[in-house]
């Protein structure tokens, strides 16, 4: 009886998939390079992926890559890992980057901001394109220089620096805050504003203010703090035990300084929203572990990057990223309530 090993079965090709499918090897290209929306259907591209699978076929990525001359990998720039907002957004990005044979590098800017090393030996070498958040933009100074496609994520239309951005409708989502609490009767207001000098709190404080000039009596103070619970929550202590009529409703520019201004007015020995009502914004976790739970102007962080993702693959095949501002939504919960009369 022989010993000799049996041959290994040869490797499914993308010709055997194409026969499979009943499609051409063209289309199968098309599927697995992530060119194929707009030119093969949805059911068609999900039909070729089922039988690659049922076959056991994987795509020969690192010999695309060198055709290519692409790696494959792209870059997130996010201001801090320990912010639940841009966890979300890696998540959408990594989700359609996986779906395209990419990967996705999540890279923090030092304590939030300033400028970072470059993350590679060559970034130009390294890298395919950018992603990154208006918050972490000091830190793209390392990679301006490598000529790479940059996609922008909540920034000024305005600048021109990004092949492509991918903004939410941050003007829209604190109109419906202040509106809200409008309707609820409240006319003295504290804005705590985020002290991080970016184009997504300069929007919040301009449709709030400009939203509040529409009603005559609607007064409005603006106190500053870093995006911290301890020192939101210091900032408004202060502002709270300063002379003059207490304000009955806290406008704040994101959800963990709305958890340091609850605090403030409980140490001050007043109730949430009975002496005074406080709105967040982002919609984290944090917004429904706090009591009483933060109304709130909920963002959708997964599609953000998810969007990204995409915007940055079209940059790449030379097609128009999707335009428009993704919506946001007013979450209305028991931090907010009528002003006592």
């Amino acid at each position: 009886m022989s010993s000799a090993r049996q041959p290994a079965p040869p490797r499914p090709t993308s010709r055997d998939v194409a026969r499979e499918a009943g499609v051409s090897q063209a289309t199968v290209s098309l599927v697995f390079g992530g060119k194929w929306r707009g030119r093969v259907s949805e059911a068609t591209a999900g039909r070729v992926r089922e039988r690659a699978e049922a076959l056991g076929y994987q795509p020969n990525l690192a010999a695309r890559s060198l055709r290519l001359g692409r790696t494959r990998t792209a870059l997130l720039v996010v201001p801090a890992l320990t912010n639940e907002f841009f966890a979300r957004v890696y998540t959408g990005a990594a989700a359609v980057a996986a779906e395209h044979g990419f990967g996705v590098v999540l890279y923090p800017s030092p304590d939030g901001a300033g400028p970072a090393r470059d993350p590679f030996a060559s970034a130009r070498a390294a890298l395919d394109g950018v992603i990154a958040s208006s918050m972490a933009a000091d830190a793209l100074g390392a990679l301006r220089g490598a000529d790479l496609p940059l996609v922008m994520l909540d920034s000024d239309p305005g600048d021109r620096s990004a092949a492509a951005r991918v903004n939410l409708d941050i003007a829209d989502g604190m109109r419906q805050v202040t509106e809200h609490l409008l309707g609820l009767g409240h006319r003295r207001f504290v804005h705590l504003a985020s002290a991080v000098d970016t184009w997504t709190f300069a929007v919040r404080a301009r449709a709030l203010h400009g939203t509040l000039r529409a009603v005559p009596d609607a007064r409005v103070r603006t106190v500053r703090a870093p995006l911290e619970v301890r020192a939101a929550l210091e900032s408004l202590q202060a502002a709270l035990a300063a002379p003059g009529p207490l304000p009955t409703a806290v406008v704040c520019d994101d959800d963990i300084l709305a958890a340091g201004a609850c605090k403030a007015v409980r140490r001050l020995g007043l109730r949430v929203p009975e002496d005074i009502s406080v709105s967040g914004f982002d919609d984290l976790a944090l917004a429904t572990a706090v009591e009483p739970e933060l109304t709130t102007v909920r963002l959708p962080a997964e599609e953000v990057g998810r969007r990204g993702m995409d915007a940055l693959l079209a940059v790449l095949d030379g097609r128009p990223a999707e335009r428009g501002d993704l919506p946001v939504r007013l979450v209305a919960r028991g931090s907010t309530a009528r002003p006592r009369t």
